[in-house]
């Protein structure tokens, strides 16, 4: 089901032949970002082929109207989109006349790299052009960890059978439309424009809510080394502005036109400085020089992968696999900015709308947790208590009263910007995800601060919506839970998904038990909430216990399974081994209306409830039900392999849990969705983490210590990495002979290997 044609390798992202029809995949896995910014790896020359151009700004978004064939109350006005923002790599090439362009030059050679250690592009290629003269190139692209407004460019050019009239022409474009524009409309309007023989300058604002973004840039020419003038023309239109550079290419002569860009938006600045501020950031990366900017990527890159990297002994794949998922992790998501948070497909793509979904709390946390530290990840989760109001308003939308707080499925500001009726009013396991990622924060860093600060008045919220989402039924004398999704979206509108109903219990009974601590903690902040929130705490505190006692799980007692739903075994019992291979995936073969009456499982549903809630149920219940739902899964959504990988090596089933694990890591790289064009799954990404460090590293947080069962494939020589668990920096390193854990840094800590005590 993959589709590999990058070269294996464990440091490198390496395509070393052109093929036009891959382009756009290839555009999305080679793209760069700093986690303000990101860029697909579009040419810089133009390009008439198959291509995505996208270059998109953290918190700059646009609400795009909803297009929906029929309206129904509660929909939400806008889908929100991440924009495609100004086009600062574009450098045209002309040579005796006739443009540069790999769709239609003869191309002789082509190698693209991501070196994933530097945080840098490069690509070479040599083409021959229809007048018969070779025109070869080196690149180099990279936008800077440091300095959060700057891309860099370093094109080095030379002429082959002869000397050519040249014209070199480096832009800015921000008249670029987004491809999944609702109904086609361009979602920038240009402000002013400027050019002239070294530099050009654009500015534009969104045509709603205002933002403004002013791209400046300044380039150098030189020969052999050597800064050189060419003749130069500057023009400009709106949105729009070039310098046209002309001369004589020399054959033999190697040409490099450095580019640097500045790009600011009015997220981060005020508006009344931008043109400036672009300005001068500009000037100063020219100042400094490609070469100094370089080091310093090389340098921030280096301290980077020192505590996040994963070293997998004696299996190429896999390294490069999870290399991977942690540099795109990385380069999407720093933790600096509270208002950030991390899109499906971060800075590489559209899909989506570059929007927060549950992903984050559900499978990023615990990767910035563990490798970025605690402030990092407390952003995440001071992102939604900043959202909480918006997600009371979302509840009452929807009917919810006294507070109920539904956070959203989709949303930049808070607010549910989701279009889909089975998404937006059912998917409300969402909710639960919020809650969890307190659970999860408050144990692993053992900040029970949190909790009276933020983490209780967000579980307030969330435990008023599930006792009123909740309704007694008189058939079962038991609360049930009607008309959700659950996370396998090949579901839809069903009665008592087991997951659903699980987590809103759980939810309901962590946010009573957060309640008693902080009234035992901290009762002046206990105060404090009870009146902001307009908490009765006795009539609501029996109300939930009186829920929670009588939730109803449905079940199969003859199996011995927990049912995903109501009339799941009414269902044609069938293995996604029995599909044929050219109706998967199932999404791109099959009427929604046969994947709805069928088995088959998009991602873990039954199975996120055992991995959330582990500890609640014994190995042989685990046992049971991965058993019977994982051969029914067809692991068509980026975010379940991980889950399959950390249970199959909990049950030592390592042949399925290697498998899932190449699935999740090289999802992308190899294509296993046939999506890749679209963007790269960035938070499933997570999971990848997820799968290696929780799954064959076997790692668990019990009783404020981390415990270790680590079971390896079998021809893994070894596997180390390092935890930031609390105040301490762990090294762990791990084979299937013995155990190394070093504490590198921090306070004294004890943990658990194979249950047995080890200080350190």
């Amino acid at each position: 089901m993959h589709n590999k044609y990058l070269v294996t390798d464990e440091w490198r992202i390496i395509e070393n032949r052109w093929n036009p029809e891959l382009h756009q995949g290839s555009e999305s896995l080679f793209s760069i970002g700093n986690g303000f910014m990101g860029q697909r790896a579009n040419f810089e020359e133009d390009y008439s082929g198959q291509s995505l151009q996208g270059s998109y700004l953290g918190g700059v978004y646009y609400p795009d109207k909803t297009r929906v064939g029929w309206w129904k109350n509660g929909y939400p006005e806008y889908f929100a989109k991440v924009l495609n923002s100004v086009n600062w790599i574009g450098i045209r090439f002309e040579i005796n006349g006739e443009i540069l362009d790999l769709a239609k030059a003869k191309v002789l050679d082509f190698h693209r790299e991501l070196n994933m250690q530097e945080g840098v592009l490069y690509r070479n290629f040599k083409v021959e052009l229809s007048s018969g003269l070779s025109f070869k190139a080196e690149v180099s692209r990279f936008i800077s960890m440091q300095r959060k407004e700057i891309g860099a460019i370093q094109y080095s050019f030379q002429v082959e059978g002869g000397d050519a009239e040249v014209k070199v022409t480096p832009y800015l474009d921000f008249d670029v439309v987004n491809h999944d524009s609702n109904y086609d409309e361009k979602f920038w309007e240009g402000i002013s424009q400027t050019a002239d023989e070294t530099s050009s300058q654009v500015k534009a604002r969104t045509r709603k809510l205002d933002f403004e973004v002013s791209a400046a840039t300044q380039f150098k020419l030189l020969e052999n080394g050597t800064a050189f003038s060419a003749n130069s023309e500057s023009s400009s239109r709106d949105k729009y502005a070039e310098s046209c550079l002309t001369f004589k290419a020399h054959e033999g002569s190697i040409y490099q036109l450095q580019k640097f860009a500045a790009i600011c938006s009015s997220f981060h600045f005020g508006k009344e400085m931008l043109d400036q501020k672009a300005k001068d950031l500009a000037a100063e990366a020219t100042e400094l020089g490609f070469e100094a900017l370089l080091k310093e990527q090389k340098s921030d890159w280096t301290r980077r992968w020192e505590q996040s990297d994963i070293i997998i002994d004696g299996d190429a794949e896999a390294q490069q696999g999870i290399r991977f998922n942690i540099f795109q992790l990385t380069q999407t998501y720093t933790g600096e900015d509270a208002r950030l948070n991390i899109g499906p497909k971060g800075f590489t793509g559209e899909k989506y709308g570059g929007s927060t979904y549950w992903d984050t709390e559900a499978y990023c946390l615990p990767f910035y947790m563990a490798s970025a530290g605690k402030e990092v990840a407390r952003n995440l989760l001071v992102y939604r208590y900043n959202h909480l109001p918006k997600a009371i308003e979302n509840a009452e939308k929807l009917g919810f009263t006294n507070g109920a707080a539904l956070y959203p499925m989709v949303t930049m500001n808070g607010e549910e910007c989701h279009n889909e009726w089975e998404i937006t009013f059912e998917e409300i396991h969402r909710n639960g995800a919020i809650a969890y990622a307190i659970f999860n924060y408050t144990r692993y860093f053992g900040d029970e601060t949190y909790l009276a600060e933020y983490g209780l008045e967000v579980l307030i919220g969330i435990a008023r919506f599930w006792a009123q989402r909740f309704n007694w039924s008189e058939a079962k004398q038991q609360y049930v839970m009607l008309g959700v999704t659950g996370p396998n979206e090949y579901e839809n509108n069903v009665n008592n998904n087991w997951y659903t109903n699980y987590l809103a219990k759980w939810c309901i009974e962590y946010a009573a038990e957060v309640y008693k601590k902080v009234e035992a903690n901290d009762p002046s902040a206990l105060e404090r909430i009870k009146s902001k929130a307009n908490f009765n705490s006795t009539a609501e505190l029996e109300h939930w216990q009186e829920i929670t006692a009588k939730v109803y799980l449905p079940s199969d007692a003859e199996k011995g399974i927990v049912l995903q739903q109501e009339g799941f075994l009414d269902k044609e019992q069938r293995m996604a081994d029995d599909l044929p291979i050219e109706e998967r995936p199932i999404n791109q073969h099959w009427s929604w209306d046969r994947i709805l009456r069928s088995c088959f499982i998009k991602q873990a549903d039954v199975l996120q409830g055992f991995y959330f809630f582990e500890d609640h149920f014994s190995e042989e219940e685990l046992r049971r039900n991965f058993e019977f739902y994982e051969p029914r899964t067809v692991h068509e959504s980026s975010l379940s392999p991980c889950v399959h990988v950390v249970q199959a090596a909990k049950l030592n089933m390592m042949d399925k849990a290697y498998e899932m694990y190449l699935r999740t890591s090289r999802l992308d790289l190899d294509d296993y969705n046939r999506e890749v064009h679209e963007g790269l799954h960035i938070t499933s990404m997570a999971g990848t983490w997820l799968s290696v460090v929780e799954g064959f590293g076997g790692m668990r947080v019990k009783n404020g210590q981390l415990h270790f069962n680590p079971r390896l494939p079998e021809h893994w020589h070894s596997l180390s990495f390092k935890i930031n668990f609390r105040n301490s920096v762990l090294q762990i390193e791990l084979s299937n002979s013995n155990h190394k854990i070093e504490k590198l840094s921090g306070e004294p800590v004890e943990v658990l290997v194979h249950g047995e005590t080890i200080s350190l």
